[in-house]
């Protein structure tokens, strides 16, 4: 329990220090790990409907595919969500005048990110896991014509709930303290993906 105390304070305060790199590196490790449980869980859901030997039953991560899934959250999850996140809390406390820990500001903040940045997000993880793993614009198009609109969907109904749960309904104890729930924003959302990836 206390090394896990020490691991939370020095990843803290990294936050606080470092908000830009420490979102990029932990939002690359945690969609490298995501997509590794994403595919323990798809081979145990085959392995309990097929009857194959012991042999074809053994997990063989694709590492490629970890490479691929770590560095769109590296590349675009962590810089992108960082400046959106940021800009969004600033304009809805600033521009709109809503007090942070209120239900409005929450309310808010979930339903313009998940008009607007939620599609934003679904639509080029899409294209890029579709162009990264060899398919042809024309497939990527296709593939995204028919899974967008379904994993919107269950996007739209799961994400608001667990942003509300994990990122946007935190309290803050000290005033310092909301640099730290503000740059966990983007962290968390990747959990927050993570979940509604094992869903889709």
């Amino acid at each position: 329990m206390m090394v896990m105390m020490k691991i939370w304070q020095w990843y803290t305060n990294c936050l606080i220090n470092h908000p830009l790199k420490t979102q990029i590196i932990s939002s690359g490790f945690l969609w490298g790990v995501g997509d590794i449980a994403a595919q323990s869980i798809t081979h145990a859901t085959v392995k309990k409907h097929h009857s194959k030997s012991d042999e074809d039953h053994k997990l063989q991560i694709n590492w490629k595919r970890v490479a691929i899934t770590s560095m769109f959250g590296f590349a675009f999850v962590g810089p992108v969500g960082h400046y959106w996140y940021e800009g969004l809390d600033r304009i809805i406390r600033h521009r709109l005048q809503l007090q942070p820990r209120s239900f409005r500001f929450v309310a808010t903040k979930v339903a313009v990110d998940g008009f607007l940045f939620g599609p934003l997000d679904l639509f080029v993880f899409f294209s890029y896991m579709g162009l990264m793993t060899g398919k042809s614009v024309t497939q990527v198009k296709e593939d995204v014509k028919r899974d967008f609109l379904p994993a919107l969907v269950v996007e739209g109904g799961a994400w608001p709930l667990l942003q509300r749960i994990f990122v946007l309904g935190r309290s803050t104890r000290e005033c310092s303290m909301e640099t730290v729930v503000h740059s966990q924003a983007t962290s968390q959302g990747t959990r927050t993906g993570l979940i509604i990836s094992y869903i889709l």
